[in-house]
């Protein structure tokens, strides 16, 4: 190893942890930061903010996020994808990322008068103004939430994740509760972010002593293709908002985003953090030049066999979700909701169709499928709001199909799994979905329907669908059985230890999963 500091492999403070501790932590973190979310979001909407502040705010924040894709650069792919860090890439990627806040933070403030002006909507202005302070702070966490990633150290995002939440979730209701009306919202995206990027400074501080860019051109390479693949993407993933709040109306944009947000929330709540664990996991295996068509798959089977069963379950509930979270004033929201959450399924169906080119090396090609995926949804979209806002909920659900259409050639060739087990993994999922739904389902044609179904009921139904997906899964001898039995053993709970040991017919049945 070379004598030069700037040289040396930078260590890692702690031993990485296991794939399966990772997605625990992940899964903890998630789930505590989406409660607190989701607590605050209800309590704002029925309480304190109408449908039409919370949709001015929704563009305002649109607009921000269309801009703060260049924030990342890709420098979180970039450390968790690189074989060997050294000191000085991490000096490079923290410089890049503190000069990349003040270029995304200019360039939101600057578009915020001409965009107040655009929908005539003078409180844009100001609104834009405060969102784009935010991200002088976010890239105090990005390099550090990078290389604890790479480390595969979950519990230091356990604590920035969970941090930032608090702070958004108190300083959004404080203020709204205040009478800040959409202000509270933009305040409180300030709050997280100074909130995350002072716990991860604090838990793997990476600030450069200097700015750092000699040497940087590889990162700039990366960064290039990233951003503009992030742009292309988030043109069709962001712009939604502000599309419907174009041809429609504030209330029609607030439903249409509580809608959106709802349902991105609740499939975050049931899968997204196995997405953090599983870049840098996929990474290893290619560093191992091992294939990657059979971890691709249990990756499908994982998340079909979660993800499918709890969106169309969404869906199938949305009414008196809405009704009991939201209130009478928001009631337009759960139409859209069952529209939005059922057009996941078919996107979780080919997970990581970002993640694996990266990987690979085939930016290039997969910038080139995502300009016409962006140009499918906000085409569709804007066709989809000739009908109303239903009618842009509704393109969402032919937009999914499309998108399937258009990136399964591709990962098939790149990944180079075997068809016949895909679609072997998804029968056993969809018949997990399938029992999962069946008691709400019966409740609706003979106990209450969705318009007049409480709480009580609705928890039954909800119980009952877990333990007969459960069931259905054990029947198929769905392989995520496995995934499920190996994180449970990784948790310390003797009750639990007991039930699942080797000795026992259940945990002899999963050991064979």
């Amino acid at each position: 190893m070379s004598d030069n500091p700037d040289m040396t492999e930078a260590p890692s403070p702690t031993p990485a942890m296991s794939v399966r501790g990772a997605a625990i932590w992940a899964m903890a973190s998630q789930y505590l930061a989406f409660a607190l979310q989701f607590a605050s979001s209800v309590l704002i909407s029925r309480f304190f903010l109408t449908p039409a502040e919370v949709g001015l705010f929704s563009i305002a924040m649109a607009a921000a996020l269309l801009v703060a894709v260049l924030q990342d650069f890709g420098l979180s792919r970039y450390i968790s994808g690189l074989p060997r860090l050294e000191h000085a890439e991490i000096e490079r990627c923290s410089s890049i990322a503190l000069l990349f806040s003040l270029l995304v933070a200019g360039v939101v403030m600057a578009l915020a008068w001409p965009l107040a002006r655009l929908y005539a909507m003078p409180d844009l202005a100001p609104l834009l103004v405060v969102i784009g302070s935010s991200y002088f702070f976010l890239p105090l966490a990005i390099v550090p939430l990078a290389l604890m990633a790479r480390d595969m150290q979950f519990r230091g995002h356990f604590a920035v994740n969970v941090g930032g939440a608090c702070a958004q979730a108190g300083v959004a209701l404080g203020l709204a509760a205040a009478g800040y009306s959409s202000f509270a919202l933009a305040w409180a995206t300030v709050a997280s972010g100074l909130a995350r990027g002072t716990i991860a400074q604090i838990l793997r501080p990476a600030l450069p002593r200097r700015l750092h860019l000699t040497g940087s051109g590889a990162v700039f390479a990366f960064g290039t293709r990233s951003s503009a693949l992030y742009v292309s993407g988030a043109l069709g993933t962001r712009s939604p908002d502000m599309v419907v709040g174009k041809l429609l109306s504030l209330s029609a944009v607030g439903l249409y985003s509580r809608a959106v947000s709802l349902s991105d929330q609740f499939q975050m709540l049931i899968s997204g953090a196995i997405g953090s664990v599983l870049y840098p996991a996929f990474a290893r295996i290619r560093d191992r030049g091992e294939a990657l068509g059979p971890a691709y798959l249990r990756v499908c089977a994982g998340y079909s066999a979660i993800v499918w069963p709890g969106m169309t379950g969404l869906s199938l509930a949305a009414l008196p979700i809405v009704r009991m979270l939201y209130g009478e004033s928001w009631l337009g929201v759960a139409p859209l909701l069952s529209l939005v959450a059922f057009n996941a399924t078919l996107h979780i169906a080919l997970p990581m169709v970002s993640e694996v080119p990266i990987l690979l090396g085939r930016m290039n090609r997969l910038l080139a499928y995502n300009v016409i995926d962006t140009a499918l949804s906000i085409g569709l979209l804007a066709l989809g709001c000739l009908w109303g806002v239903e009618g842009a909920a509704a393109s969402r659900l032919v937009y999914g199909v499309l998108w399937l259409a258009l990136y399964f050639g591709f990962m098939h060739r790149l990944v180079g799994f075997a068809v016949s087990d895909w679609l072997k993994l998804y029968a056993k999922s969809l018949a997990g979905t399938l029992a999962a739904l069946a008691p709400l389902t019966l409740a609706y044609l003979f106990w209450h329907g969705p318009q007049t179904i409480t709480f009580g009921p609705l928890l039954a139904c909800v119980l009952t669908g877990v333990l007969c997906w459960l069931l259905a899964l054990l029947l198929v001898r769905h392989p995520v059985l496995g995934e499920f039995y190996g994180m449970a053993r990784g948790i310390r709970l003797p009750v639990l230890q007991r039930a699942i040991a080797p000795e026992t017919r259940l945990g002899a049945l999963l050991e064979k999963m």
